[in-house]
């Protein structure tokens, strides 16, 4: 009888320590590269620790919260309010945590020789008013409209910061389903134009001056930039202060977090 009793204490100990050992996070593109790092961080500090990262957009993170098939849900977009009800309803309490600040670098191929736009100019761009890059000052060739998916966390945060509520994407633009795959397009296309996150512009690809602003880490940080917002990690309540899932969300605001965030292309929050 002590034999069972002490078999299940340890069974319980150990189903504990496992599962504290685990993460699971899922949700944007955008801060999918800065969850990935840090997974990877973490897992080279403690080998015992098991983190996996998915991509399938901010709105499935969202679910994925929801349905408690994940510790926590990334985010490039705050919570919509129909996401907060359903939550509601099944007891999520979803606390928000800013993991970095992000831009939305408006991108085109680096032979385009249009250096910015108005933020009137690309939603003209966006519904079709303008379809030509002559219009703007460029070469005369039709423009190749390139979006994210409606699903993700960056169209929302596009169409909040540039569209208008009743504002339509052209129809005929083309939508791909990741920031990477915006730039790969935008890079193939000479007449194209795309918006992505500030850590998926390189080279490659050319990012317009936006009313002026170029978009950059000052820019973000001082609020000069128009086209810029937060980032985000959900988690169902405030995790406990020693739980993986506490310190994977702290290590954006140690100096290590900080480094990890600036090596991948985006903003990290100012130190207090």
């Amino acid at each position: 009888m002590k034999y069972t009793v002490l078999t299940g204490f340890f069974i319980a100990a150990c189903t504990v320590a496992c599962a504290q050992d685990k993460l699971t996070l899922d949700g944007s593109t955008t801060v999918g590269p800065i969850a990935k790092a840090f997974a990877e961080y973490m897992m080279r500090q403690n080998p015992v620790v098991n983190i996996t990262v998915s991509e399938s957009g901010s709105g499935n993170g969202a679910k994925a919260l929801l349905n408690n098939t994940c510790d926590i849900a990334n985010l490039s977009r705050h919570l919509k309010e129909a996401e907060k009800k359903a939550m509601e309803e099944k007891g999520v309490k979803p606390v928000e945590h800013v993991a970095a600040f992000d831009a939305l670098p408006v991108i085109v191929h680096p032979s385009n020789r249009v250096k910015g736009l108005t933020i009137e100019q690309v939603r003209d761009i966006y519904t079709g008013k303008i379809v030509n890059w002559k219009e703007v000052g460029g070469s005369d060739q039709r423009i190749v409209v390139i979006s994210r998916d409606t699903n993700s966390g960056t169209y929302e945060s596009f169409k909040e910061l540039v569209l208008g509520k009743d504002d339509k994407i052209i129809e005929g633009a083309e939508y791909t389903g990741s920031n990477g795959g915006v730039r790969q397009r935008v890079q193939m296309t000479r007449g194209a134009i795309g918006y992505a996150g500030l850590g998926f512009v390189d080279r490659t690809v050319k990012a317009l001056e936006i009313n002026g602003v170029a978009p950059c880490a000052e820019t973000v940080i001082a609020k000069k930039y128009p086209l810029a917002r937060e980032l985000f990690m959900f988690t169902n309540g405030e995790p406990a202060a020693d739980s993986l899932a506490a310190k994977f969300i702290g290590l954006s605001r140690t100096a290590r977090g900080r480094e990890i965030i600036e090596e991948i292309g985006f903003v990290p929050m100012p130190e207090k």
